[in-house]
């Protein structure tokens, strides 16, 4: 476990044999997964759960800076840039805006695929690799495919996120679009096999399963915010529990389309984002791209324009034995910030 590697100056490379673990390091790696599960500042369920595997913590951190950067990257020409620090986050996170729903969807997307990698890399006490009955996953093993254990991830988060709501609507809708994310995840699965043989020849076959990149995730669910629904609530009359609906009335410019279960779904009209505000910084002073996207971000104050003078290699070429040569070339830029 990494908690080990810091404390011991590991390199993770050591045979297993020669890391009998005392009582005392197996007490102070306890303790070490035990207060980043507390600083994590998790509800009691969850917090029972991230500690009672050690690997748990370290994949909750792992999901929590993959779904972060994934939304820095998909928002990163657009008014709302995903800006997390402080208030904002917190601030988003109270209401039902479409952007809340990418938030709860890459969230849980980003926990269901480092769940299922760290299952097949062997870093989870509780899972392994992939046990699909129709994959012969002993034998890919031996060949090095150890498969990405969805089924197991699936289960964790379903745990994790806790069981659906009946009333609340804003809880149906976060609970909705949670899954729109695991369901990402499922679709973007692929089998992967490898042959074995003398010259090439497949008498022997291996496969596993493997998920998609985690940036194809979060590709199609930027996607999925750009159709986004806005929803309302209905009674199901058979069961008395609350269900997703369109809006009781008609909205101009929005879709009165029943939302699929594919569906990112909100509640709440988001803000421009143009000004500062309890929700983002604002546009003001945002670095923007002439020919791309100055005009929508900047919300119409216009830009400026400001020239500089950079340095850059070029003209690289490798040399034997082993380097990088490159020459130091020089131009003037012109970069755009949107104006106050």
């Amino acid at each position: 476990m990494c908690f080990l590697r810091v404390s011991l100056g590991l390199t993770g490379n050591e045979p297993l044999t020669i890391l009998p673990l005392t009582s005392e390091m197996e007490e102070a790696a306890v303790k070490a997964h035990y207060k980043v599960c507390d600083r994590l500042k998790l509800e009691k369920k969850q917090r029972r759960m991230c500690r009672r595997d050690p690997g748990v913590a370290e994949t909750l951190m792992e999901a929590i800076s993959m779904s972060a950067l994934e939304c820095q990257y998909q928002f990163r020409f657009e008014r709302w840039n995903c800006t997390l620090e402080g208030r904002y986050r917190a601030s988003l996170l109270k209401r039902g805006f479409k952007e809340t729903a990418f938030l709860y969807a890459i969230s849980s997307a980003g926990l269901t695929h480092a769940m299922a990698k760290a299952c097949s890399a062997g870093r989870m006490e509780r899972c392994t690799c992939d046990e699909a009955p129709d994959l012969e996953n002993r034998e890919a093993w031996q060949w090095g495919g150890c498969g990405d254990n969805l089924k197991y991830s699936n289960k964790f988060v379903k745990e994790f996120l806790g069981r659906k709501p009946n009333k609340d609507l804003r809880a149906r809708v976060d609970f909705h679009n949670n899954l729109v994310g695991m369901k990402v995840i499922k679709a973007g699965v692929e089998t992967t096999c490898k042959c074995h043989g003398v010259s090439g020849s497949c008498t022997v076959r291996t496969c596993w399963r493997q998920l998609s990149p985690f940036h194809e995730i979060g590709k199609q669910l930027k996607q999925k915010y750009e159709t986004s629904l806005k929803v309302g609530s209905t009674t199901n009359e058979a069961t008395g529990e609350g269900d997703i609906s369109p809006p009781k009335k008609s909205i101009p410019g929005h879709s009165d389309q029943i939302p699929r279960t594919t569906d990112l779904v909100y509640i709440d009209d988001s803000p421009s984002f143009c000004l500062m505000s309890r929700y983002s910084p604002g546009t003001s002073g945002r670095k923007c791209y002439k020919d791309k996207n100055c005009d929508s971000i900047c919300c119409g104050r216009g830009h400026n324009t400001q020239s500089r003078v950079v340095t850059r290699p070029c003209q690289c070429q490798v040399r034997w034995c082993c380097y990088v040569e490159c020459k130091q070339c020089t131009q003037r830029e012109e970069v755009y910030t949107c104006k106050d």
